[in-house]
């Protein structure tokens, strides 16, 4: 807290007064100022109100004002009743960006902080990868109704908005094995062709190893063989925040269910577009892009005030 912002607190406390030798009234108005005391640390320092990093493809659990709008690049939003939201950042984002939030005062007038964030920024790999099977990387074109079958209801499946608050519990890895790929590199299939960035984290391991719910969250899709993926299951955390588990050997879960965090959900495998039995770990937010999974994992939402 600054000192402005203490000065202010404390001349207004002993505006309050107190009614008896036992109350504290600094103490007293703090309680009965709550939101107007944490409004006025959030203008101080906004970005002390989120955990995690402010660097490119990297998620951020932040705890503002209870429904308040939340403008932070492209995403505009809006906080839940006690204040969280869940925000990303892109895999290539500019120095800084804007973060704006509004939200109305315990009087009904509004309020407004606004302040721009500096965004580190990454250097992202070349990585080769050999041994792909050359149907995935170059479909033939009789697949074509299949795959854009599936992109549909994958599709469906990332707009899920569960109303539950699985990320607040934080993120455990969803499996154990080596990491083979990470997020953001770009990636040479076959010793030529030129694919997306690698938009996940890769653990290898044998295949029937167990994969389990990084966070307790809703099942939006459960299919034991897509084209590209081979099984491959989502999970909505809340807020839209949907992981998906690619190339899966065995799904262990429906449509529909609600998990927690630790539960197991499937099997490790070697389907669709794969080299060799691993997990791909994959998180986007609100259906916009994918963010690092690994930036997950060192999340503390309970730690936000």
């Amino acid at each position: 807290m600054t000192g402005s912002v203490i000065s202010a607190v404390l001349a207004l406390a002993l505006q309050a007064g107190s009614t008896g030798p036992a109350a504290d009234p600094i103490a007293d108005f703090i309680e009965d100022n709550a939101t107007s005391v944490r409004e006025m640390r959030m203008a101080a320092a906004p970005a002390s109100f989120c955990s995690g990093a402010f660097r490119e493809g990297s998620f951020l659990v932040c705890r503002f004002l209870p429904d308040a709008r939340v403008e932070f690049g492209e995403m505009d939003v809006r906080a839940d009743a006690d204040g969280y939201v869940m925000l990303a950042i892109p895999r290539q984002a500019p120095e800084e960006m804007p973060l704006r939030i509004t939200y109305d005062r315990a009087d009904g007038t509004p309020g407004e902080i606004a302040e721009r964030l500096t965004i580190a920024q990454r250097e992202y790999d070349l990585q080769q990868v050999n041994g792909v099977p050359q149907a995935t990387v170059t479909p033939d074109p009789s697949t074509l109704p299949r795959r854009q079958r599936e992109y549909a209801q994958k599709q469906d499946a990332f707009n899920s908005v569960w109303d539950g608050t699985g990320f607040l519990d934080g993120f455990i890895p969803p499996a154990e094995g080596i990491t083979t790929g990470v997020y953001g590199s770009a990636r040479v299939y076959n010793n030529g062709h030129e694919g997306s960035p690698h938009w996940g984290l890769d653990w290898a391991n044998d295949v029937g190893t167990p994969v389990h719910a990084p966070a307790g969250g809703l099942v939006t899709l459960a299919e034991p063989d897509m084209y590209y993926e081979g099984g491959l299951i989502f999970i909505d955390h809340g807020q839209g925040l949907v992981s998906a588990f690619l190339h899966l050997s065995g799904v262990d879960v429906q449509a529909g269910d609600v998990v927690e965090q630790g539960q197991l959900i499937g099997r490790m495998g070697a389907g669709g577009r794969a080299t060799g039995s691993h997990l791909d770990w994959r998180v986007k937010l609100r259906n916009s892009f994918y963010a690092d999974p690994a930036t997950l994992l060192d999340l503390d939402p309970r730690a936000l005030d």
